[in-house]
């Protein structure tokens, strides 16, 4: 069996119609923190974490919204990020416990991307020490 590619570290690029409004909605109403950013200031990229060693680069910019393309967040608490982000109008369903045992609130970045944050509730087997 062939030895597979030795992956050091990774990260997500996104390619927004509108690099400034993204970088409002990732910093700004997330508050991601930023891990680097570089270039001019005019074509700024940022790449945010996204915890877990999670990187988003938001860099670039595209004429069409990017597709095929979801950012999964594991959150502590859905509702009450729920409360916070819902009066800014970025929500796009509510929290609500999926069928398979985790609690997902669906958000939309300015681009349509789809963003969900997810909380795994205390009796979930993902918090369960497997040992």
């Amino acid at each position: 069996m062939m030895a597979g590619v030795e992956v050091l570290t990774s990260r997500l690029l996104l390619r927004p119609t509108d690099p400034a409004r993204s970088h409002g909605f990732y910093r700004d109403v997330l508050g991601l923190a930023v891990s680097r950013e570089f270039g001019p200031p005019e074509h700024r990229g940022v790449v945010y974490l996204t915890g877990g060693g999670g990187l988003l680069e938001v860099s670039g910019s595209s004429a069409t919204p990017p597709t095929g393309l979801a950012l999964w967040l594991q959150v502590r608490d859905v509702h009450a990020e729920h409360a916070r982000l819902a009066p800014l109008g970025v929500v796009t369903r509510e929290p609500r416990t999926e069928p398979w045992g985790l609690v997902e609130c669906w958000l939309a970045d300015p681009d349509g991307v789809p963003v969900v944050l997810v909380e795994v509730p205390a009796d979930h087997p993902l918090r369960r020490d497997q040992r």
